[in-house]
Order: structure tokens, then C-alpha cells, then sequence
């Protein structure tokens, strides 16, 4: 009895998880950026008024010539919101991601109002690596009292979704919206967009339909073009101070050979993906590293 063939499944040749395709999809499509927004802070959709995108622009001149974090900045019913999706863990995600919510709610006090006048800053990080040693996909912090457990303020949130958490896409509950989005940064393959299409109702139809006509889109793929060519401009810039290092270690002695390579990675700011990967190779400390990048700052 001949066997039966498996489908072939048809992988996507843009994810959900490009940061550029986060970005512009959103800008485009403001009222899928409402209904995110709305699903993800597990609020009501016609409660979001006053919606305002503070950054809507994607400079190529950024995308192509370095590390850039394509985030929305937006005001939703008064509150400020950044909103980023990270794919991989460069080792300092969440001080950089306090640093950013410093950023914005310093910045979110006209001159000469009262401080009480403050509005709430929220961070939502959509993150394609597991970040906290729990089984749930969300999670969501505020300063509080370590006894007591008492709230300090509710202006400063950041609110996390762990997306290898996530169940198989076939057995999520298509009735939680927030699920299904998720889902949708998920996907991988044709087959999977099809199913959040089929089962995933109107919001998701209209989000997959976004997807299409973004992807097909001119603008986009230049984009994707400048950041591939980014990183494959990286990735031969990192084989070469490997290369580097190695001389170095073996004239200089490793440890010193190391630091000589970072320092010089850090003066030609690459970015901090190739910097931790340089730093585990050396198998220097993170403390050293900060003495390494004072030292950097000091010789400019």
C-alpha cells in the first residue's frame, strides 16, 4: 500500500516577527493597532480614544547604516505606551527596557505642570525569546512594597508576552483575542495564516489581509533589503574581528587580545548583539565589559 504524502507546508517569507513589518503594518492599519493595543492590556476596544502615533516614520537611512529599534510611540486615553516586538535576547533587554520607560515618562511633563499631572508610561515588549523562568506567556510588573506587596503607583508598567510559550496554533481559544494575536506573531508558514483567516474572525482576516498588501508592497521590501544587507555586513564584520582576535590573542595572550577586540568593537559601534557575542566568545564578564565601554566614552 503506497504511503500518504504530508503536505508540504509553505514557510512565510516575512514574519510577523520582522520589526519593520511591525512597524509599518501598524502605522498603516491604526485601527489593528487599536485593537492590539486593546487586546494586549486586555482592555475594551471602545474604551481607546485620543489615539495618536508619536513616531510613525521608518527612516531608511537608519534601517540601512545601523542597529535600529523600529517601536510605536503612541497616546492612547491620555496614557503614554511604547510598544516593541524583539526577536532576540541580546543579554540587556530589560534594562534597556526600563531606560526607555525613563525616557517617556520624563518626557511626558509639559514645562511647568504639576507632577501629579504625570500620566500613566506602559511598555509592552512582544518578545521572541523566553525571558522569566515561569510557565506563562504574560507577564506584567509595577514597583511595590517587598513586605507588603502594596502597589507604589500604577504610572510606571511594563507588561511582557513570552511568544515560545504559546500553545500550537491549532489548539489556542480562538475566543481570546489577545491569544490570537499572539498566534499571528507566531506564524510561520502559509498554512498557519490561513487557519487564524479561517478561524480567527474578522479582526485577524482584516490583520492577515494588512500582512498581504504590506509585503507586497515596494517600499517594505527595499527596507527588508537595507536591513538584510545590514546584517550580512555585521555578520562579515564579526567574522573578522573573530579573525582579528584570534591574532591578537595569540601575540598579546588571550585575555588581553580579547579586550582589544571589544574595545575596538565598541569604538566602531557595533551593535550590541555582536558585542555580547564577541564578550561570551572572550568569556569576559559584564562588569569588565562596562569598564571597557567607560573606557571607550573616556578616548573619544
Amino acid at each position: 500500500m503506497p504511503k500518504k504524502e504530508t503536505k508540504k507546508e509553505t514557510t512565510l517569507q516575512y514574519t510577523f516577527k520582522s520589526d519593520i513589518l511591525f512597524k509599518m503594518l501598524f502605522v498603516r492599519y491604526p485601527v489593528l493597532l487599536q485593537r492590539l493595543v486593546a487586546a494586549l492590556l486586555s482592555i475594551p476596544f471602545i474604551s481607546i480614544d485620543g489615539f495618536v502615533v508619536e513616531n510613525s516614520e521608518i527612516p531608511p537611512e537608519e534601517v540601512g547604516t545601523k542597529f535600529c529599534r523600529l517601536d510605536i510611540h503612541m497616546t492612547v486615553a491620555g496614557k503614554h505606551i511604547n510598544l516593541e516586538i524583539q526577536v532576540q535576547n541580546e543579554g540587556n533587554f530589560l534594562e534597556r527596557t526600563m531606560f526607555n520607560w525613563a525616557k517617556m515618562y520624563s518626557s511626558a511633563l509639559p514645562k511647568g505642570n504639576n507632577y501629579k499631572e504625570l500620566p500613566q508610561a506602559i511598555v509592552i515588549n512582544i518578545l521572541g525569546f523566553v525571558q522569566f523562568d515561569c510557565k506563562e506567556v504574560y507577564s506584567k510588573f509595577m514597583p511595590m512594597e517587598t513586605t507588603r506587596h502594596e502597589i507604589l503607583s500604577d504610572k510606571q508598567q511594563y507588561h511582557f508576552f513570552e511568544l515560545p510559550k504559546m500553545p500550537d496554533i491549532t489548539t489556542i481559544d480562538t475566543s481570546n483575542e489577545q491569544d490570537l494575536w499572539l498566534a499571528l506573531f507566531n506564524a510561520e508558514t502559509e498554512e498557519e495564516l490561513q487557519e487564524l483567516t479561517t478561524k480567527g474572525g474578522e479582526v485577524m482576516s482584516q490583520a492577515v489581509t494588512a500582512y498581504r498588501s504590506i509585503t507586497a508592497d515596494e517600499q517594505y521590501k527595499y527596507l527588508e533589503r537595507l536591513r538584510d544587507k545590514r546584517e550580512r555586513d555585521e555578520a562579515q564584520a564579526l567574522s573578522n574581528a573573530r579573525d582579528k582576535g584570534r591574532v591578537e590573542g595569540k601575540i598579546e595572550g588571550k585575555t588581553e587580545g580579547a579586550e582589544n577586540l571589544l574595545l575596538s568593537a565598541i569604538k566602531n559601534n557595533f551593535s550590541a548583539e555582536l558585542i555580547e557575542i564577541l564578550r561570551q566568545d572572550a568569556n569576559i564578564s559584564l562588569e569588565r565589559l562596562a569598564e571597557l565601554q567607560q573606557q571607550a566614552k573616556a578616548k573619544l
